[in-house]
């Protein structure tokens, strides 16, 4: 449905006044608290002393002079949060009143004012199977008033998902260090998988970057309803279900659990911080307790 320049007017102000309240009250503190320090920039190298992280070794130095050497860094007086937001056909699901699409579009306006009370900056890629939409960084309500904007009127080319091409763009055009929130439901296409180990290894070395996960809870279960028609979402594909049979609603739950299960053990063998929001869920204590934790 084409909403009118009133009506999207009219959503973005509402999701204004929910997450900037949320974001004044709750997460400005908490995003602070979290993330400060972790933008850091290079200043030198010196050599190693006891008790020197050893994940900061600069092995071309240390090979050339024979002594180790480490990286030193100093940090930054702002950071700059790069949102890259699933805009794939699957956001559109919703088994309650609220579907991915809105959760993800709360969230990622929230931490954006969090981002801005704190003074960085904010840029956001839009991606479904490839990267649909660049907004730079840049600090301010008007610009995060954007970001909110396209969440809810952009209509994406693609249907399907590939994060690794959205997690690549992104550390290709982050020069520096950058706090990274991905918001998916993170049913990535098999065929990403590999591709999306690669970039998450390579960016998470880089950037300080954590997932959240937004998901409806009959995504991974089928109600007993008999024999009904289903539509994958992101690939167009149908087929009749007998959903009365246990053995089809084991196998939709395991299919589903195994295809998520595969991009969450990508992320947690490259320890990015994963919180997990249900449509009928109260992101913030998710939020909250994934700060809390860092």
């Amino acid at each position: 449905m084409q909403l009118s320049e009133n009506d999207i007017l009219r959503r973005v102000r509402k999701v204004e006044i929910k997450t900037r309240g949320l974001s004044d009250e709750i997460f400005a503190g908490k995003y602070h608290t979290a993330f400060r320090g972790r933008g850091m920039s290079f200043a030198e190298v010196r050599e190693y002393r006891a008790g020197d992280d050893v994940r900061d070794i600069d092995w071309n130095v240390t090979a050339r002079s024979e002594r180790t050497h480490i990286k030193v860094y100093e940090e930054e007086r702002e950071l700059t949060m790069m949102l890259l937001i699933d805009v794939s056909d699957s956001r559109l699901f919703g088994s309650t009143e609220l579907t991915k699409k809105n959760i993800i579009t709360e969230i990622a306006a929230t931490l954006a004012f969090s981002a801005a009370k704190n003074n960085d900056k904010v840029g956001c890629i839009l991606f479904s199977d490839k990267v649909e939409k660049f907004i730079p960084p840049k600090k301010g309500r008007s610009h995060i008033l954007t970001i909110i904007r396209e969440l809810v009127q952009f209509t994406p080319t693609g249907r399907s998902t590939a994060i690794s091409e959205a997690v690549r763009f992104m550390a290709g055009i982050s020069k520096k260090r950058a706090t990274v929130f991905l918001l998916s439901d993170m049913v990535d296409a098999p065929t990403d998988i590999a591709k999306l180990e690669e970039a998450i290894k390579i960016a998470s070395s880089r950037h300080d970057i954590m997932a959240v996960r937004v998901f409806d809870k009959r995504d991974a279960t089928l109600p007993d309803v008999g024999i009904i028609e289903v539509e994958d979402a992101e690939s167009g594909k149908r087929a009749w279900l007998d959903t009365s049979s246990r053995r089809v609603r084991e196998y939709w739950t395991k299919n589903y659990n195994d295809s998520y299960g595969r991009v969450a053990d990508i992320m947690r063998h490259n320890r990015v911080d994963v919180a997990e929001v249900a449509t009928d869920d109260d992101y913030v204590v998710e939020l909250i307790k994934m700060f809390k934790q860092r």
